[in-house]
């Protein structure tokens, strides 16, 4: 199996001089797709649990406490998986390495969906968490090899904005998952019920992610030599960057990768702290908005579906707005962005809370508006941050330790910011508290990446010179 994935042989030969520039621009944008629609898939797969934990509170199966603990499972195995699976990745080839990831988990949520639930909340919690640790495991096959695909075709003075449009992929996959659980498309309709849903809403996006993997299978290539084509950095005249100590471009040891190039930097540190209430408010607020929404009687089901979509989109608009600032205003620098899009979100988050709070009385058709404002402001705002610190891991470390250093600080953002704060801090809070004193602890750690964001500013313009 681990032979499966190895990285097919580079080409010794290249093309013709007069080919290249026309089959590199071809195969970068088919590539870049294939990333784009590929990880867009792992979204339409992890993210049914969000879109059904208010009908599960509603109808007995789990309260707020255990849906957390549930969708704390797929953060938990993501985080490590991203960590130890990116370390693989960087010595494998990305197109399998994605594919194969992106099967198997649309498979495990399927059989997630169809599993005969009971009236016991624990049975029923342990069930949905293991087959949540899986589908989490699972997922941390998408992000490192559509990593180690933008290291090596896209080089560092043009990563910042690509990543950014790149990284819209995961709100894509967020927004349309909104919206085909409204959809009802009556193909499947004749499926058993999943988490007291119609099981359309979750078989749709799991079957649509397994035909997304056959087209990934077709658009993908693993680096440029591999395909008789130059670098990325002899293709652009760029070889600005870290530089791998070895002098080679290809595998490295996990001790070297790990100890040398993650372990003892300092900044990538930083960036893995940041990264934790970075996913925080992303999770705090996107994945507990329905829930929230219902449970105080803000909006229905269906409006609380469209808010959710509604949040991940203007997200879509933001990512590639930020990416390009970072780009053409701060030179590729990502934390100075970062900096201003922590405040904005932190502001999102405050209106977010107080309305929620019902501090001032004030109309049912008012609050949401107000709530659709603090959505669309954070979603804004937070997936800039999302797709730069991830940017900042690539940009600190050379491009065969990509994986690995994007494994290491997701699994800082996943583990502690969104498995242990967002799930089961926040949730917890909210069942014990109230939603009150839940967002207000969102707020908080908003502020905590503010900090943490401005620490990297001078330092990451060294580094990066």
């Amino acid at each position: 199996m681990a032979r499966f994935f190895d990285p097919p042989a580079p080409k010794k030969e290249q093309l013709p001089s007069e080919k290249i520039p026309k089959v590199f621009d071809a195969m970068r944008w088919k590539v870049f797709l294939g990333a784009f629609l590929g990880y867009a898939g792992y979204y339409l797969v992890r993210k049914n649990l969000s879109l059904a934990a208010p009908d599960m509170i509603g109808q007995g199966i789990l309260d707020a406490g255990k849906v957390g603990l549930a969708m704390s499972a797929v953060s938990i195995a993501y985080a490590f998986s991203k960590f130890i699976m990116g370390s693989v990745s960087d010595r494998s080839d990305s197109r399998k390495f994605l594919c194969v990831g992106l099967v198997l988990s649309a498979l495990t949520m399927i059989l997630t969906g169809i599993f005969p639930y009971g009236a016991n909340t624990a049975l029923n919690t342990a069930i949905i968490f293991f087959l949540m640790l899986v589908v989490g495991w699972l997922s941390g096959m998408g992000w490192p090899p559509c990593g180690r695909i933008m290291t090596h075709w896209f080089s560092q003075n043009e990563r910042s904005f690509k990543m950014s449009i790149w990284n819209v992929s995961h709100t894509i996959g967020s927004f349309s998952l909104g919206f085909l659980a409204i959809a009802g498309v009556s193909l499947f309709a004749f499926f058993a019920p999943t988490f007291g849903l119609d099981a359309s809403e979750a078989w749709r996006g799991n079957l649509i992610a397994i035909l997304i993997a056959v087209f990934c299978w077709w658009a993908i290539r693993d680096t440029p030599e591999s395909c008789g084509l130059p670098s990325v950095q002899e293709y652009r005249n760029d070889y600005s960057g870290v530089k791998s100590k070895s002098g080679s471009g290809e595998k490295l040891p996990f001790k070297v990768l790990f100890v040398d190039y993650v372990f003892k930097n300092k900044l990538l540190w930083i960036v893995a702290l940041s990264n934790i209430f970075v996913y925080m408010v992303r999770y705090g607020i996107g994945d507990w908005s329905p829930t929230f929404l219902q449970n105080t009687g803000i909006m229905t089901a269906e409006e609380s579906k469209i808010a959710f979509s509604v949040h991940n989109l203007i997200g879509a608009f933001g990512t590639i707005l930020c990416g390009l600032a970072t780009s053409k205003i701060f030179k590729g620098r990502c934390a100075p962005m970062n900096v201003i899009c922590m405040l904005a979100c932190m502001f999102g988050v405050l209106i977010y809370w107080f309305v929620g709070a019902d501090y001032i009385a004030m109309s049912p058709a008012l609050k949401k508006v107000l709530i659709y404002v603090a959505l669309c402001l954070i979603g804004f705002f937070i997936y800039g941050p999302v797709a730069l610190t991830g940017v900042q891991a690539l940009n600190l470390v050379p491009k065969n330790a990509a994986g690995t250093a994007a494994g290491f600080v997701g699994l800082f953002g996943y583990f502690v910011g969104d498995a242990i704060c967002s799930k089961i801090f926040v949730g917890s809070v909210a069942n014990s508290m109230g939603w009150n004193a839940a967002n207000l602890t969102v707020a908080i750690g908003a502020g905590i990446g503010v900090v943490l964001c401005a620490m990297l500013i001078k330092s990451e313009k060294k580094a990066t010179e």
